[in-house]
């Protein structure tokens, strides 16, 4: 699929032609819309596809002075209204506490599905480390604290991974990620809120992270706040899918909008 780049008031969509209700991927840290179009690619469905290319990655703005949570959420809110029409929407990791936040304004959300979305306390030990690092302008360290702190991968993986050309990838997109970390680690999610978002609601996790930290307890919290909502796993998947099995997420991804359609007799 071609995808067409899109500025939005300083936030870069990449947007895929379609019918019907478009459906919004909000990608979490280090990651930007490139890195989503494989499961956009394997999506089966034929609605249109817009990819937000957050804040902090080229060609959107900069992550910008006072940058917290809120600020993303007005950036997502935003972008929802520039499109003009009720959409189904898809948050991974961060990118689901915003999505989660932006849908309890009250905006017109057909559908909401968030794939391990994050919140305080989240690896508040590699905060520090991490700034410091980005401090020096050491990207291949943040990204080594963010593989290995926090994802939980050993170290033979780390330098594996290092010797490959996803890499230099990593160390670009690490360059907001201080400001990331630290604005999850300062925002306190309105969970009573959640259970108000008048749509269907859909969580997926993967099974790699069941019941362990930071990943598998975040999504506890969530779960625990959204009773209503729709829990669906992923065998054999951590919280990197959308590298690992894009085709496998992409089919979550449509079974959560389908299911959204037939509730409302679409």
């Amino acid at each position: 699929m071609t995808y067409n780049a899109t500025d939005r008031d300083g936030i870069v969509t990449f947007d895929g032609p379609g019918n019907g209700v478009p459906l919004v991927i909000v990608p979490g840290v280090m990651a930007d819309a490139q890195s989503w179009i494989p499961v956009a690619d394997a999506l089966d469905t034929a609605c249109p596809i817009f990819i937000v290319n957050r804040r902090g990655r080229t060609p959107s703005r900069p992550i910008g002075e006072n940058y917290d949570v809120r600020t993303e959420i007005e950036d997502l809110a935003s972008v929802v209204k520039s499109i003009g029409e009720p959409v189904h929407l898809f948050g991974w990791s961060y990118g689901g506490l915003i999505a989660l936040e932006t849908a309890a304004k009250g905006l017109p959300i057909r559908s909401l599905t968030a794939y391990e979305p994050v919140s305080r306390p989240f690896a508040p030990q590699t905060i520090q480390p991490i700034l410091s690092a980005l401090a020096q302008s050491d990207t291949d360290r943040a990204v080594e604290i963010i593989n290995r702190d926090v994802s939980g991968f050993d170290q033979d993986y780390v330098e594996a991974l290092r010797r490959t050309p996803v890499w230099p990838v990593l160390c670009r997109l690490a360059e907001p990620l201080g400001s990331e970390m630290s604005a999850i680690d300062r925002f306190e999610p309105n969970y009573a809120a959640y259970a108000e978002i008048r749509c269907s609601i859909t969580l997926i996790f993967g099974e790699q992270n069941m019941g362990l930290a930071p990943y598998g307890t975040a999504f506890e919290r969530f779960a625990t706040a959204i009773p209503n909502g729709t829990v669906d796993h992923l065998a054999g998947l951590g919280h990197l899918a959308h590298i690992n099995g894009p085709e496998v997420l992409a089919r979550a991804i449509v079974q959560a909008i389908r299911r959204a359609e037939n509730s409302d007799g679409v």
